[in-house]
């Protein structure tokens, strides 16, 4: 899931004085010498002058002023970790070795009070937040040196420091030495949701048990329906530390009922926030759908037989503002400087299908699933879960869209709830060696074999999920030779067949229920062009693979899921493109409709890495998703 800025060579030395302002502009074109000088006070001289004294940057074309902007977002990760580096100096011990303004000497929970006030009042901050930042300072300095560095060279900026420190928090020194040395090399260039997520995959690949522990004492212990008032006057309902499985499906129920009032026209005054909203308080009111649909009609026609005339100078809706959409946002207890704005929301752009074959507007067909649910179809979560974590042979990690990475208990967990709903969608991702995936099949219930699913017994729960279970080639290959070895019947059992040769393969799930799948190749590596198609449109089974292999829009910072994106040709179809998968790719629609903007261009060497050029000239490559078995 990894991307790089393909031409940029990272911080450097920074260049010399001179030159007149033409030629320091030039420096922060792509590749110039202030655009790949590494933060320092002289970087901060040279973008004050290239401001010049009204702050108008006369005279900067759009590359530089690219360069321009990454690099003062660079001084600011240059200057925070200067703010952190004197607070770790104000605890170090005097000339005689005696501690300076701590109480006792085990730090970092010894500092004194004194201390905190005296940076509280210093950075108007209260004494709690004063301490959290000295903890930071003193973490950065010594647990996790190699962040600290990333943020001194303007790698990091200072929220997604502090989110890698929080998720290592529970880590012991060795575990957390070795946890941020497997992501050191991938964080350049990273939103803060996936730099969550990188975290969270490290700490769960060096300490599987962490987040289990962590999650088990908030259930029992933290579990809270909490009120709030919000900034804008409104109130907050937030249920926190839940069990997974249940919030996970409450989330869903609300998600479809939320499309069934978005299907049925009765609320045209709501976007889909809003609709979620309304659906989660009817829900926990025991007002069913039929009422509040019935209940709406009735207002709406009576608002509109009693409207004044249309006045034209009544301030109203733009048509082009675009409805809010369900993300990922900030909880009420989040720092104020934590995920750095709107452009983190991994919802990305809009759903829908391909623009069309000319570039023009909105084509048929999008992905093969809504994700709103539209007309009411029940909303699926989706469950990524290892074949080894669910067997018992390793503790790796799985996934999941909202919650991100899953500890391996988790994981167990919500694919064993699946497995108590009838509902449950099942699939198949073979994996190489990297976590790229190189095969998938849909597995459906055996002909002549459709056992009822294992019931949820007292306090569990049945989750209708969508669940994609990994399987990497080496275990895929002992299970092919040594059918009979491995977990026992009943438990997660995935055998090939031998007395139908339509049924490649055999999942057995608990309880006794019996899936079969068959595997089309992943065009990953490289294309053979089986699935190519003459048309603009691809077949179901091409778009499919396309989803599986690319996960997620191809637009590096860009997080919306495959299956909610358009299938989209690099060169387009109009202009000779494919209609294959060494020429297609998810992107969401706002991202489509970027790529299609004069000076933009995406190309693909090869299935499944995607290049895109800026119209200043800069390169990012998306890798496909990488996948733990």
């Amino acid at each position: 899931m990894g991307f790089q800025a393909d031409d940029d060579p990272g911080p450097g030395s920074a260049p010399g004085p001179g030159g007149s302002l033409p030629d320091l502009l030039a420096a922060f074109e792509h590749g110039g010498a202030w655009d790949t000088a590494a933060p320092s006070a002289q970087l901060v001289a040279a973008l004050a002058a290239a401001a010049g004294p009204r702050g108008l940057y006369e005279g900067a074309e759009a590359g530089a002023m690219v360069g321009i902007v990454r690099q003062w977002a660079a001084t600011e990760s240059w200057a925070a970790a200067g703010t952190l580096g004197a607070l770790r100096a104000m605890m170090r011990e005097d000339g005689e070795g005696r501690p300076l303004l701590r109480r006792r000497n085990d730090l970092p929970d010894g500092w004194s009070d004194s201390l905190n006030y005296e940076i509280a009042a210093a950075l108007a901050m209260g004494p709690v937040s004063a301490g959290n930042l000295a903890n930071l300072a003193l973490t950065l300095g010594s647990r996790l040196p190699g962040i600290g560095r990333l943020l001194a060279n303007g790698t990091l900026t200072k929220p997604k420091a502090k989110l890698i420190v929080r998720t290592f928090e529970p880590l012991d020194e060795d575990e957390a030495t070795r946890a941020e040395a497997l992501i050191l090399g991938e964080l350049a260039g990273k939103t803060w949701f996936q730099v969550e997520r990188l975290a969270w995959r490290a700490a769960l690949a060096v300490a599987p048990d962490i987040a289990e522990r962590r999650r088990s004492e908030a259930e029992r212990k933290r579990a809270r329906v909490t009120i709030f008032r919000e900034e804008s006057g409104a109130a907050g309902l937030s249920g926190r530390d839940l069990p997974t499985e249940q919030a996970l499906s409450g989330h869903a129920n609300i998600l479809t009922r939320a499309a069934q009032y978005e299907a049925s026209g009765a609320f045209p005054d709501h976007n889909t926030s809003s609709l979620q909203a309304l659906a989660y308080l009817h829900l926990l009111n025991n007002i069913s759908a039929d009422d509040a649909i019935a209940f709406a009609r009735t207002a709406t026609a009576t608002a509109t037989a009693t409207a004044p005339l249309p006045d034209s100078t009544r301030p109203g809706r733009d048509e082009h503002d675009a409805p809010g959409e369900a993300g990922r946002g900030r909880s009420d207890g989040e720092d104020d400087d934590g995920p750095e704005g709107d452009d983190d929301d991994p919802s990305g752009g809009g759903t829908g299908g391909d623009p069309g074959p000319d570039g023009g507007g909105p084509g048929p067909g999008g992905g093969d699933a809504d994700p709103g649910g539209a007309g009411g179809r029940p909303v699926a979560p989706e469950v990524i879960a290892p074949l080894a974590t669910l067997q018992g042979r390793a503790k790796r990690p799985g996934d999941n869209r909202l919650l991100g990475p899953l500890d391996p208990a988790l994981t167990r967990d919500l694919a064993a709830a699946a497995a108590r709903s009838p509902n449950a969608r099942w699939e198949i991702t073979i994996i190489d060696d990297h976590g790229y995936a190189t095969g998938h099949g849909v597995a459906r219930p055996r002909r002549g074999r459709r056992q009822p699913p294992q019931p949820p017994g007292p306090g569990r729960c049945a989750l209708a999920a969508r669940v994609n279970i990994t399987v990497t080639e080496a275990l895929l290959h002992q299970l092919a030779t040594q059918p009979r070895s491995g977990a026992p019947p009943g438990d997660w059992r995935f055998a090939p067949r031998t007395d139908n040769t339509e049924d490649a393969w055999v999942l057995t799930l608990p309880g006794g229920r019996e899936l079969a799948v068959r595997f089309d190749v992943v065009p990953t590596h490289a294309c053979d062009h089986r699935h190519q198609v003459s048309t603009y449109e691809p077949s179901e089974r091409l778009r499919r693979l396309v989803q599986v292999r690319d996960h997620e829009c191809t637009f590096p910072p860009c997080s919306r899921p495959a299956h909610e994106s358009d299938f989209e040709h690099a060169v387009p179809y109009n202009r000779g493109g494919r209609t294959d998968a060494c020429n297609a790719g998810a992107r969401s629609r706002r991202c489509h409709q970027v790529k299609q903007s004069r000076g933009w261009t995406v190309t693909q060497p090869k299935p499944g890495w995607h290049v895109w050029t800026t119209p200043t000239g800069r390169s990012y490559t998306q890798e496909p998703w990488r996948y733990i078995g």
